[in-house]
């Protein structure tokens, strides 16, 4: 019988040790995925390049190897407001800090983390053959545009940890919710100049909006020595994007803004029913490269942005609500 693409199974869980499987279980760690594939051994292969009296290319030798995947899933809360989401192990994996538990009134926060990283354990069961990555390390980005589903997309690097025929395991998925559209029911509008405290923004300026990306920028690479191998994310930069419906008032406000590297807060909050609600806050944001653009006839102004730490790590602060 054929294997099928679609019958395709993927575990995450956030390891002990690093570089040690976790053994990810479909009952506890099973993850909902979207837009999915992987590089099964992505090697570095090295050219043997043989003097021979005759044209023709030589065998290589498959040198150091590392596997990668990436997916998508959906932007959703937990169900209940102190639970963290099930998205939560896989920004863990991407140098992200969770806490849930102490906090008042009831919320899950992640923020961004330099020390004390997480690595995850990935399993890609491909109907009946299952690929174990090891100490992986990723990149995420967020899309919330106006229309669509909010999502966030993974890049995972991680050592091979080896395959085989396996039969797929069950995937229990019943902790994965359902999000709210980005639709003017169920959205705020991007505000700037707000503050955050304890799960609520308060003060700035509302300004219609076709949404916003947001991309970790992690740098992620494989590290392979004489005798050891890891994964090793080493920096974050990160940045984004968003297009603002501005009178010519604010238009000149803000372009005024960009010419005096002016840094501003962004809040933004998708959902409003607790536990599936998540919310959005950058304290640091500098909007650059303005950009005239069309939206079904509507003059709005596109800004690239640069999402900037304040003290250190707090650069985007997620809510699940």
């Amino acid at each position: 019988m054929s294997r099928l693409a679609k019958r395709t199974v993927v575990l995450a869980k956030v390891e002990t040790t690093s570089g040690t499987d976790s053994t990810p279980t479909g009952a506890s760690n099973a993850i909902q995925v979207m837009d999915l594939s992987i590089t099964p051994l992505d090697a570095k292969n090295v050219d043997t390049n043989f003097l021979t009296s005759y044209f023709g290319g030589a065998a290589q030798l498959v040198g150091t190897a590392s596997v990668k995947c990436s997916f998508s899933v959906l932007l959703a809360g937990a169900g209940a407001a102190a639970t963290a989401p099930a998205w939560g192990a896989l920004l863990l994996g991407c140098a992200n800090a969770e806490t849930t538990g102490l906090l008042t009134p009831n919320r899950v926060e992640y923020l961004p983390a330099t020390d004390s990283l997480k690595t995850l354990t990935i399993y890609y069961y491909d109907d009946g053959l299952l690929h174990k990555l090891l100490g992986c390390f990723g990149n995420a980005k967020l899309s919330a545009k106006s229309g669509e589903a909010p999502k966030l997309t993974f890049d995972f690097v991680g050592l091979d940890g080896g395959v085989s025929a396996t039969a797929n395991a069950t995937a229990v998925l019943t902790a994965w919710k359902t999000p709210p559209a980005v639709t003017k029911a169920n959205i705020t509008d991007i505000n700037l100049g707000c503050t955050y405290a304890t799960g609520a923004l308060s003060g700035g300026t509302s300004y219609n909006s076709t949404g916003l990306a947001l991309d970790w920028g992690n740098s992620v690479s494989f590290a392979p020595m004489l005798t050891t191998e890891e994964v090793v994310l080493a920096d974050r930069d990160m940045t984004g994007s968003v297009s603002l419906e501005l009178s010519a008032a604010q238009e000149v406000t803000m372009l005024t803004s960009v010419k005096a590297n002016t840094l501003q807060s962004i809040g933004f909050v998708i959902g409003a029913s607790t536990g599936n609600k998540i919310m959005l806050h950058m304290p640091n944001v500098q909007l650059i490269n303005p950009k005239k653009e069309e939206f079904n006839g509507k003059r709005i102004i596109g800004f690239d942005m640069r999402v900037l730490p304040s003290s250190g790590n707090d650069e985007l602060r997620i809510v699940s609500l």
